[in-house]
């Protein structure tokens, strides 16, 4: 049986806080003495600018050791779907590869990973009076009571989702409403005219804590180095645009939906009163850590993906090896 083709680019994914960037930069460090590589963001907030530290977006040293595509490429008034990711990520793959270097693929977006590998069918377009309609029934009935309406007729989208998760839950019931067809169905694995998969060209490598009490720790750890470096300010400078508001996607992200709604509750408050730092800390560590619970779960649907112990002393140094022996064609 001959070995695997080298892949034609290399995917990272894991959890937040899994220490993906720290793998990124191993890996082009060390196959960088082979070929030139640059990463692929497959992030969905580092393409807001203006929205760094929240992010933990890589540092200027690092982009500068290393080219990145897709940060900072939206307005955070803007949005970004996953069908322009797919879009984006293919033409990058082609360009990066013409100049002979190796695309890295870098992010915790499994929607974005998913949708590249398995393909995406064009989901229906946004349409403003089913939109109304849906949230004046939300005003009425509330989103838990949405939830349970979206698990009648798309049982998967409702079971990744969290009941207050409204801007979701909102586009899921339009899709729809609109298309007669669940979201999930727009999510499906594109197969050749023998009903067979098309081989995949990339080589995915995901990082997984054996003990998810260690990345809670890191979770926590980042959040209070994130609050040291500034991100009040951050959300504050956000908030006095005057053009944002909570439902953007861009404001939704984990950490800054929380940071946004302390922000509402301060304004509700006596004059003078600080923001309630503590609990800020708090619902975003929380928030952050079930970000982290649907990105795992994500993972292990994702069977091709070979897992590396993030949380063990020799992760990194586990993850360039494993690498290594799929650009030199076996399976790691």
């Amino acid at each position: 049986m001959s070995a695997p083709e080298a892949p034609h680019y290399i995917a990272l994914a894991g959890p937040t806080a899994s220490g993906k960037t720290a793998g990124a930069l191993a890996l082009a460090a060390v196959i960088g003495r082979r070929m030139p590589v640059e990463i692929v963001s497959v992030d969905s907030a580092l393409v807001y600018r203006g929205m760094d530290i929240g992010t933990a977006k890589p540092t200027p040293q690092e982009r500068a050791f290393v080219p990145h595509h897709l940060i900072d490429i939206r307005d955070p008034l803007q949005a970004y779907s996953a069908a322009e990711f797919v879009q984006d990520a293919q033409r990058l793959i082609a360009e990066i590869r013409a100049r002979g270097a190796l695309p890295l693929l870098v992010g915790g977006t499994m929607l974005y990973f998913k949708a590249l590998f398995d393909g995406i069918d064009d989901m229906p377009a946004a349409d403003s009076a089913v939109r109304e309609r849906l949230e004046t029934q939300a005003a009425e009935i509330g989103w838990p009571a949405m939830h349970a309406e979206l698990a009648l007729v798309d049982p998967p989208t409702a079971a990744r989702l969290a009941p207050g998760d409204s801007q979701r839950i909102q586009r899921a019931l339009e899709v729809w409403h609109v298309s007669g067809r669940p979201l999930s169905s727009f999510h499906t694995i594109k197969t050749g005219a023998d009903g067979a998969q098309p081989a995949d060209a990339g080589a995915l490598f995901s990082l997984e804590p054996h003990n998810r009490a260690w990345l809670h720790e890191r979770i926590a750890q980042r959040f209070d180095a994130m609050l040291a470096a500034g991100f009040v300010d951050e959300v504050r400078g956000l908030r006095e645009r005057g053009d944002l508001h909570p439902d953007l996607p861009s404001m939704r992200c984990v950490g800054y939906r929380q940071a946004w709604e302390e922000f509402d509750f301060q304004a509700r408050r006596p004059a003078g009163t600080p923001l309630n730092l503590a609990m800020l800390r708090e619902r975003g560590i929380a928030a952050t850590r079930q970000l982290a619970k649907r990105q795992i779960t994500w993972l292990r649907g994702m069977p091709r993906r070979h897992t590396i112990a993030c949380d063990q002393p020799n992760a990194v140094a586990d993850l360039v090896q494993a690498v290594l022996q799929r650009l030199d064609g076996a399976a790691p």
